[in-house]
């Protein structure tokens, strides 16, 4: 079995919601369809859809939508891929915590119900986690109570720093925490392109840097904040998955142990080290050594499967391939791991079953 963990799905149900932030998808004067947030466009595309462009076959928005909208379209994709299940997610561009709370609030809600309506139509192999307003705390725990408890979201999506001002270690987000932790669920970490908020000055970040190199920042500030903040502390039971392998966290861990201990000011009240247990990553690096490494570095226990599944820079190749490990390791990373993690029972996920028993 296979359960991707990383998994985008922009779905037509919650695009054109406000008349300056959108989020719109919109087709350009190159024939090409891209995304605006505010002022904000985004330049990345995949290289399949840029060479179509360039032979005049760029589909319509019509088109483009349709492809996205119907769960069919993605289980066909994820046969391919082979992958049985899928956790689907907002993209991240699109979390829209720079927005002022009368717009996200209920943006929250609309993203919620368009996941859990695209679901249903999923033969039990697609999921959802959970958008919440996090720069609305109270607000943002109660619609992850909805959608975890009443709609089947599997947990929280949410970016890795600057929720409308506030970061991790900020008290206000303690009831959010509370919250999944009642709820057994993790959060899983995506950082965002913080130039969305930058107002008409949001193309100034050219090549895409805030996203690039940003979002592994980010990412990192959420394992660093949450450490150093005492959050772990306070809910020693949170579970955090963080993506893109982790952000840099895996590759500078002992600094970041090291650090921790010079710091003048820290709130935390065990060796870093010790709050790994808090902590998943994933594989989604596109040099087999680098899967390794981390492999080697976090252990297998601590990894999950995403893959960036419809993002511009996925990795389109199976990310456990070539690994040297053990058969024990390798079910734990593809699906062992998961299905613990999101409390999905197997004997329920569609054709999984079948994979299962095999």
């Amino acid at each position: 079995m296979l359960i991707d963990l990383h998994a985008h799905a922009p779905l037509p149900g919650y695009y054109n919601q406000h008349p300056h932030w959108g989020p719109f998808f919109e087709k350009h004067d190159d024939g090409d369809i891209r995304l605006r947030v505010g002022h904000w466009i985004l330049t990345l595309g995949s290289p399949e859809r840029k060479a179509l462009v360039r032979a005049g076959k760029a589909p319509s928005l019509e088109e483009y939508f349709a492809a996205w909208a119907d769960p069919k379209s993605r289980l066909a994709k994820m046969d391919a891929a082979g992958q049985d299940v899928q956790i689907v997610s907002v993209p991240s561009h699109c979390y829209m915590y720079w927005a002022e709370p009368e717009f996200s609030v209920p943006y929250a809600r609309t993203v919620n119900d368009t996941f859990a309506e695209y679901c249903a139509g999923g033969e039990g192999r697609i999921f959802a986690w959970a958008h919440a307003p996090l720069n609305v705390p109270e607000e943002a725990a109660k619609e992850i109570r909805r959608a975890c408890t009443e709609l089947g979201a599997r947990g929280l999506s949410a970016g890795g720093a600057n929720f409308g001002g506030l970061e991790f270690d900020d008290l206000a987000l303690d009831v959010v925490w509370a919250t999944l932790c009642d709820l057994d669920l993790p959060m899983f970490i995506h950082g965002y392109n913080q130039s969305v908020s930058w107002g008409e000055r949001a193309n100034e970040d050219r090549y895409e840097t805030t996203a690039i190199v940003g979002m592994q920042y980010d990412e990192t500030r959420c394992f660093w904040y949450l450490i150093n903040g005492g959050v772990l502390d306070r809910f020693p039971n949170l579970k955090v998955y963080i993506t893109h392998g982790g952000g840099y966290v895996p590759y500078q861990l002992g600094r970041l142990d090291q650090t921790n201990k010079n710091l003048d000011h820290t709130h935390n009240k065990k060796p870093l080290l010790d709050y790994m247990t808090n902590f998943y990553f994933d594989l989604e690096l596109h040099e087999k050594p680098m899967r390794q490494a981390v492999l080697e570095i976090i252990g297998a226990d601590r990894l999950v499967y995403g893959s960036n599944f419809g993002g511009s820079d996925a990795v389109r190749h199976d990310l456990t391939e070539g690994l040297r490990i053990s058969d024990e390791d390798l079910r734990k990373i593809r699906y062992e791991n998961a299905l613990e993690l999101l409390h999905l029972d197997p004997a329920k996920l569609g054709r999984a079953r079948t994979a299962v028993a095999a």
